[in-house]
């Protein structure tokens, strides 16, 4: 599917631009820090990100985040009315959900058979984890600790059977990183929890929102600290897309598997944005939704 080399690099490569000084670096600079030649660093960097590392710089400013919220914030609003994730599509995948019911979340997994697998995306390793009726588990490995990383996605559900079977999840994955197929999602929280992760699955790729105007999203205008807990709460990592809500200033935030990583997604998008779109002629990305089991709203709908 993936090559998570080619997000090592990037991931190395952020933390080199992010050191402390902040002094954008040349080419030759990032590929010498690297240990890479000049051709075969701007070569990988290139396939992975669209761009090329000077131009991917750019996308990882926190003014390249503020003109974020003023250029593309406006274009959110229609497109969510008009029942859209929203302009620029990037991929042919198709999103179906349910959420699991209030009562069955509070057995904390009691009953349910989660199956798991390990699998290469575009930034890094990550953990998938699925139940019969879709994926309800996406989290990135972080320095190679996997028992870390299952760790804490196994205790969200610490009551549920977990077995181990890359071959029943990988479809699942593949949908999402290999652009083939249907991923069906099955959506495992509280009720505040299943709101918050409405709303961000609206937000488009290559957009952003912030914490507050989620708040409002839902009905909850000025419980932004609460929706920044659901957000980080969030156990689908890239597909329920929490990479994509910023401070009010325009600031990244946290995000739970790292911020270099909220970076790279935040740049890998918006640079497939630019490079897939010439003025004027935009596609829409449909993100479509089936009923909540206990008749929450779908991302198409009014939360």
């Amino acid at each position: 599917m993936s090559d998570p080399y080619h997000y090592n690099i990037v991931r190395r490569a952020i933390d080199l631009i992010d050191a402390p000084g902040g002094t954008a670096l040349s080419l030759d600079d990032l590929a010498a820090e690297l240990g890479m030649s000049t051709a075969h660093f701007q070569r990988l960097f290139s396939q992975w990100a669209g761009v090329s590392p000077k131009r991917y710089q750019q996308y990882l400013t926190l003014g390249q985040a503020r003109r974020l919220l003023q250029d593309r914030f406006s274009t959110l609003e229609a497109s969510l009315g008009a029942g859209l994730s929203g302009p620029g599509r990037l991929h042919d995948l198709f999103l179906r959900w349910e959420a699991m019911s209030p009562g069955d979340y509070a057995r904390a997994g009691a009953g349910l058979v989660i199956r798991h697998g390990w699998f290469p995306t575009p930034f890094g390793e990550a953990l998938a984890m699925a139940t019969d009726r879709g994926l309800c588990g996406l989290a990135f490995v972080t320095d190679g600790n996997r028992a870390r990383t299952f760790d804490d996605m196994a205790r969200r559900w610490p009551r549920a059977q977990h077995i181990e079977d890359p071959t029943a999840v990988h479809p699942l994955v593949r949908a999402i990183f290999a652009r083939h197929g249907t991923a069906q999602l099955h959506l495992i929280g509280a009720p505040f929890q299943i709101k918050v992760w409405e709303a961000l699955l609206q937000i488009p790729s290559g957009h952003v929102t912030t914490y507050g105007r989620i708040a409002e999203r839902i009905g909850h205008k000025g419980a932004a600290r609460a929706v920044g807990t659901a957000v980080g709460r969030n156990p689908l990592g890239f597909v329920i897309p929490c990479h994509r809500c910023l401070r009010a200033g325009g600031g990244f935030g946290g995000y739970h598997w790292g911020l270099p990583r909220k970076r790279a997604m935040l740049g890998w998008e918006a640079a497939r944005l630019e490079a897939a779109e010439p003025a004027n002629s935009r596609q829409s990305d449909v993100v479509t939704a089936a009923q909540g089991s206990q008749g929450l709203s779908g991302p198409g709908a009014s939360c």
